[in-house]
Parts: C-alpha cells; structure tokens; sequence
C-alpha cells in the first residue's frame, strides 16, 4: 500500500492507499429472513425475539429484507456502489442447523450462490462465521457459558471453510464477542436474555477459545493465502477528570470491555486486574490449561467495530449493567456532541484514539475497520428520495479520522460502511435505520439513499471529497 495523498488538502481529494479495501457488511439474522426455509432451525434470536417484551414492537427477524430472496438484487446495489468487498455472515442454523452433525447442503449452497455472484460483480466475499445465531439446540445445551459450545464452533468453522474456502478469500471468526457475553448472558438486553455476572464471563472465555479453536480448523481447510480475522468491538474508554479515581475506573471498565479479549487472543494471557476485578464473581477455575496458548493462535489482521466512546467516573452505576460486577466503583456518563437516533454520541475522535491505542499496542497487526456507521431517521420524501445529510457528515468525519490515522502509522487496511440495508436492529427490532439503502419493509422496495451516492463517489475517488 503506498502512503497517503500528501496535497493540501484544501485542493486535493484526501486519498486513501493503494488498495484500500471500500466495503460495506451485513448480519444474517439481520437482513435474510426465510427463517424457516431449506432447514434452517431457530437461533437464539428467533426465540428471544418471540418473548413478550425483548423486541420492540414485538419484531422478529422471520422476513428481515428478504436478502435469502433478493440477493442477486441486492449484490446489484453493490456493484453500483462500486465496493471492493462485501462482509456478510454465515447463519450457524442454516448450515448446521442444531449446531452439531453435517451440514444442510441447501444452507452452503445459499452462501455458494452469494459468493458466486459477488465475484462476478468484482466484489470480494468476506465471511464472518459467527454474527450473535446460536442454534437454539445449542444454548438449550447451555450455550457459551459451556465449553462443549467452542468445540462445536470450531466444527462448524471447519465444515463451512471447506465448503467455501475456494470462494472466500477473507474469514473472521467472530463478531463483537464482547455483546455475545455480556449483553447476552449479563444484562440480558440481547438474546438468549440471560442475566448471571458468573456465566457472562464464563461465555467471554469459551468464546474467546472458540476462536482460537476455529483459527486451526481454518487453517486446516482452507488454501493458502487465505486471511483468518477476529471483529471486536473495542471500546474507548475516557476518564471524565484526571483523578486517580477516575482512571481506575477506566482501568477497570478497559479490562472487561477490551483487554479481557485482546490480552488472551494477542498475549496468551488473562489480565491480572481483570482476575482481581472480578475475584467476587468467579475464581476463573473454568479456564484449563492450554486454552490460553489455543486462543492464542496467529492471525492476519484485526477487524475494529466503532460507534462511539465511553465515558466513566468513579461512583456507583445506578442502573443494571452488563459489566460482570466490574463496574460496581464506576458511573457511566454521556458524552458531549450531537446524538444520532439510537442516542450514541458522534465522536469521530474516538476512532481515530481506537486506531493509533491499536498501532501502539499491536505493531504488526494489520487493522480493519468492519462496523462504522449511524443510524438516523429517514424516510423517502415526496419525490421518492432519501436525504441523509446527517449520515453524510458522520461518515465524511470518521473517514477523515481513518486517514488521519493512516498518516499517523495506523495499518489500517479497509473500511466497512455499517450497513448496505435498512434492517432488523436487534432489540430495536425495525425501529432504527442504518443502511445506506432504504428499505420498504412492506413492499421490500429499496432506495438507495442520499449517502449511498456520496459512498460510491468516496470509493470512485479514492478518498474524501475536500
């Protein structure tokens, strides 16, 4: 990659390197729907989406965008867009349905279909195997909390490489393990609901060593030249004041939010705060020996997920929380600046912070941007058309925080625009709009927003607009 476009900026478009990979993502369970078709079983979020109460307005991912239907449509958006490369995700349940045994053929061969087509359209498939669709058989079985749960993610990692490994040049493991456990089985904000301080690190470390564990069923499947990631969404963590008080309650909302995943995966070993944090919660006796030199396994970049920072001060949390008892001398704050919908302070600061704490502490480590965006609330006007100003502007601002962060010696390979599709949101069910395409869930009409031509002039260019 050759170094950034060193113009003034007053008169040059701010270009990226040589290479740069312009993607947009999706999740599954998000945007495919067809939840009962071909064999696919329930995940987790089947089922906690039907409990009265976890989902607003009582959605459910059963029809999403119907991506499972108009996929050939919706790669023809991206080719307009003119992305490099597209990130999906693989359902767990459509490909081995109760999370143990082969593999549905009809599953694979959706995903084959997809790759096929992508490729055609000069996109490169990125694959992520794990994006929250725990087969319900599975958490039945206890799910993350248990180790047997690792072991089968690494089964299926391997069953799904070997099925694509010829079509996918780039495999991440998993996405956001941080939400897995601790929204999950913490605070039980997100499926299965779970609240247990206890089980929610317990979860933190299986999923952790079903990483590790699916990094060498990859290896051994897939051909080489094949690039194997893990997402993590890494938080930015801000003391409100300099007092010794305030740090350490950054310090300590740093180890369960961040360190409790890069220390194992990049260092082969848990922190010692962390243990010491947590020393009322659990004694860790679930970690055996070579679980850490396992989760430790070599990869070959990072993906980076960034919305927005944290801010913490010494005090108590009011309200529940999904820190795993580590919060317990830490108050939560907002952060200044405008709000989007979902209420998320817009900080493009924090990204670039995100991005060079990375060139610091993992020299080496090629870095990826997988998640970034906003939601906000549009809606087509009279002429049919979906104006996005706002999106606009946050987008352009945490480019330039990337490219900041490039000239500042960040390896910042990529940037994957969060999301192609308006979506299902998780507990906000259809409630907030992230995609750069407006969705109709009704009609499943899409338009391509305000944004989506600003994307593909950013990617036609190279880089930022002046």
């Amino acid at each position: 990659m050759t170094a950034v476009d060193a113009r003034p900026e007053s008169t040059a478009t701010l270009r990226f390197p040589e290479g740069f990979r312009w993607g947009t993502a999706t999740a599954a369970y998000q945007i495919e729907g067809a939840a009962t078709e071909d064999g696919r079983t329930p995940s987790i979020w089947d089922t906690f989406s039907r409990t009265p109460g976890k989902v607003r307005n009582g959605d459910t991912g059963d029809i999403a965008a119907d991506h499972y239907h108009r996929m050939r449509e919706d790669v023809a958006l991206m080719r307009e867009l003119g992305v490099t490369d597209y990130r999906f995700s693989v359902a767990w349940p459509r490909v081995q349905p109760t999370g143990r045994g082969p593999a549905l053929q009809k599953g694979l061969d959706f995903y084959r279909r997809l790759c096929d087509e992508l490729r055609d359209a000069g996109i490169r498939p990125v694959a992520t195997l794990y994006h929250w669709d725990l087969p319900q058989e599975l958490e039945d079985a206890g799910g993350w909390p248990r180790r047997e749960t690792a072991e089968r993610f690494a089964e299926y990692a391997g069953i799904t490489a070997g099925a694509l490994g010829d079509r996918v040049a780039t495999w991440t493991t998993l996405n956001e393990p941080w939400c897995s456990a601790f929204l999950g089985y913490g605070n039980g904000v997100h499926a299965p609901g779970r609240t247990d301080d206890a089980d929610a690190l317990r979860a933190a470390h299986h999923l952790n060593l079903a990483h590790g564990l699916a990094v060498g069923a990859l290896r051994e499947s897939l051909p080489a030249g094949s690039e194997v990631s893990l997402t993590l969404n890494l938080h930015v963590v801000r003391a409100l004041t300099e007092s010794a008080e305030d740090r350490d309650a950054a310090r300590r909302i740093d180890a369960v939010a961040n360190r409790i995943f890069l220390d194992p995966v990049f260092r082969g070993r848990l922190p010692e705060d962390l243990v010491r944090d947590t020393a009322g919660v659990t004694d860790w006796g679930f970690v055996r020996d070579g679980d850490l030199a396992a989760i430790a396994a070599p990869i070959d970049s990072l993906g980076l997920n960034y919305y927005s920072p944290t801010v913490v001060a010494a005090g108590s949390s009011e309200s529940p929380s999904p820190w795993a008892g580590a919060e317990r001398h830490v108050r939560f704050l907002p952060a200044p600046g405008p709000r989007t919908a979902m209420d998320w302070p817009v900080d493009a600061d924090g990204l670039h912070e995100l991005l060079t704490r990375m060139r610091d502490e993992l020299p080496g480590v090629p870095l990826v941007i997988t998640e970034n965006g906003a939601a906000y609330e549009d809606y087509a006007d009279p002429s049919g058309q979906v104006r996005d100003p706002e999106r606009v502007a946050y987008l352009h601002g945490h480019l330039a925080a990337v490219r900041r962060a490039i000239e500042d010696g960040a390896d910042v390979r990529g940037y994957f625009l969060w999301s192609l599709l308006d979506n299902f949101e998780w507990a906000f069910g259809y409630s907030k709009r992230f995609g750069i395409v407006h969705v109709d869930f009704a009609s499943q009409r899409r338009t391509p927003k305000d944004s989506a031509r600003w994307y593909a002039e950013v990617i036609a260019r190279g880089g930022l607009p002046s």
